[in-house]
């Protein structure tokens, strides 16, 4: 008896088949939706409210890092949700203003002098601690996008590539990145020149460029190495005096006396 292979394979394994068979070379790849799962399972057990909370602006030179905190509503949770990165700028926009008109949520900022004094990712954790204690209501649970856990009364996970998979944590990072980018946009009209309103403060040759002519602003992070080698071209150290040294003006007063 021959049996017909392909009704012996594993399901698996014939999508695995069929995926090939579209032609060489050629990968199917599924993108998941951030799902509002692990909410809805805290919910059945009596846990509420649930926050989500992520940041945006961690690696720019300039402008501050942005923390957003946000509560869903279970009952109108936005469709479409998704990792900010993944997402139009047109389309964030549009989540923004839902995700506002039907969710509790707040917003806290680590200007660039903190972040120069605490380095970015203490205040990065600041700001989204802080975001948290500015819910109109602190909630019995925090999600939070990445590795490291918040200092909060409540209980708090962290889930890296949370933004790509818990609902909450993808709305908090749609608020977090849309304040950010029109917060660099009036940051723009004050610092005129560096092209925030283009590139939002971050590395590419056309903000290095600008750095490199104008010099740091007061809106740089004063320790990011771009921002460091900017500051030595356009305001350089003193060298500091060499008490072996005998100066020109020294000399000169001794020979008088002489």
């Amino acid at each position: 008896m021959i049996r017909d292979k392909a009704k012996s394979m594993p399901k698996t394994a014939s999508k695995t088949v069929s995926a090939k068979s579209a032609g060489p070379d050629k990968r199917v790849i599924a993108v998941t939706r951030p799902s509002f799962r692990r909410e809805r399972a805290l919910i059945k057990r009596g846990v509420w409210p649930v926050a989500g909370c992520d940041e945006a602006g961690r690696g720019p030179l300039a402008g501050p890092v942005v923390a957003a905190a946000v509560v869903l509503d279970p009952a109108r949770v936005p469709k479409g949700l998704d990792d900010s990165k993944r997402l139009t700028a047109e389309r964030r926009e549009e989540l923004f203003e839902e995700i506002c008109a039907t969710a509790a949520f707040s917003v806290a900022v680590a200007s660039p002098a903190r972040i120069d004094r605490d380095n970015i990712l203490r205040a990065s954790l600041w700001a989204l601690a802080r975001a948290v204690h500015a819910l109109p209501e602190m909630p019995k649970h925090v999600f939070v996008d990445g590795r490291d856990k918040l200092a909060t009364p409540c209980n708090c996970d962290a889930v890296i590539g949370g933004d790509g998979i818990v609902a909450s944590i993808a709305a908090a990072s749609i608020v977090a990145k849309v304040t950010r980018d029109r917060l660099m946009c009036a940051l723009a009209l004050d610092c005129p020149g560096y092209g925030f309103e283009q590139h939002k403060g971050y590395g590419v040759p056309e903000h290095l460029e600008a750095l490199d002519r104008l010099g740091p602003s007061t809106h740089h992070r004063s320790f990011f190495a771009p921002v460091v080698a900017a500051r030595l071209k356009h305001f350089p150290v003193p060298a500091e005096p060499d008490l072996f040294m005998v100066d020109a003006e020294s000399k000169a007063a001794a020979s008088a006396a002489a």
